[in-house]
C-alpha cells in the first residue's frame, strides 16, 4: 500500500519543472502585453497564437509525462491550446474578432485545472493549497468578465489579457513549486526509508 502511494506521487512529480516553464512563458507574454499596448492588434494575435502553441506543447508534455489525478485535462488543455495557436497563426484576421472569447475560456480551462489541482494538493496534506485555489478562482473570475462581455473585453484586450496571463503565469509557477516541494519530501522519505 505505502509503495503505491510513493510511485503515485513520484509519478505526480516527477517533471515538476514544466509548469514552471509554461508560467514563465506566460508571465513574459503578459508583461509584453501590458507594456506595448499601442503595439498592432494583428502583431499581439500572432504573439498570441505563439503562445497558445508553445503552452499547449508544454503542458500536454506535463500531461503525459506525470498521471496525476486531473491529467486527462492537462492533456485536453495542451491539445486544445496547440489547435487554438494553429489556427491564429493560419488566420490572424480571425483572432482580432475573437481573441477575447479564445482568451476568456484559455483562462477558464486553467482555472477549471487550477481548482482540481488545488484540491490534490490538499489531499497530499500540503498546507498552503489555499493559495493555488484563490488563484485558481481569480483567474475564473477574469475569464468570466471576459466571457461575459466581449466587446468591453475586446476594447481592453491590452489589458485583460495581460492581467489574465500575469494571474495564469504566477499560478504555474506557485503550482511548480508545490510539486517541487512534493519532490523533496518524496526523496526524504525514501532516504530515511534506506531506498
Amino acid at each position: 500500500m505505502g509503495n503505491k502511494i510513493y510511485k503515485t506521487i513520484e509519478s505526480t512529480i516527477k517533471h515538476w519543472y514544466l509548469p514552471l516553464i509554461v508560467g514563465i512563458l506566460l508571465i513574459v507574454l503578459g508583461i509584453w502585453t501590458l507594456t506595448t499596448p499601442l503595439e498592432s492588434y494583428i502583431m499581439l494575435s500572432i504573439v498570441f497564437a505563439v503562445g497558445f502553441f508553445l503552452s499547449g506543447v508544454f503542458e500536454m508534455i506535463f500531461a503525459l509525462t506525470n498521471k496525476h489525478k486531473s491529467w486527462g485535462w492537462s492533456l485536453a488543455l495542451g491539445i486544445l491550446s496547440i489547435i487554438i495557436g494553429l489556427l491564429l497563426i493560419m488566420n490572424p484576421a480571425i483572432s482580432m474578432v475573437t481573441l477575447p472569447f479564445y482568451v476568456g475560456f484559455m483562462l477558464l480551462f486553467h482555472s477549471i485545472l487550477g481548482i482540481s489541482s488545488a484540491y490534490e494538493m490538499r489531499r497530499y496534506g500540503i498546507m498552503d493549497w489555499g493559495w493555488l485555489m484563490l488563484v485558481a478562482v481569480l483567474g475564473m473570475i477574469f475569464s468570466f468578465i471576459m466571457l461575459w462581455n466581449p466587446i468591453f473585453a475586446g476594447l481592453n484586450i491590452v489589458v485583460w489579457t495581460g492581467i489574465a496571463f500575469l494571474v495564469t503565469g504566477v499560478y504555474m509557477i506557485y503550482f511548480s513549486t508545490r510539486l517541487n516541494k512534493l519532490n523533496k519530501l518524496l526523496k526524504k522519505m525514501k532516504k530515511e526509508l534506506g531506498e
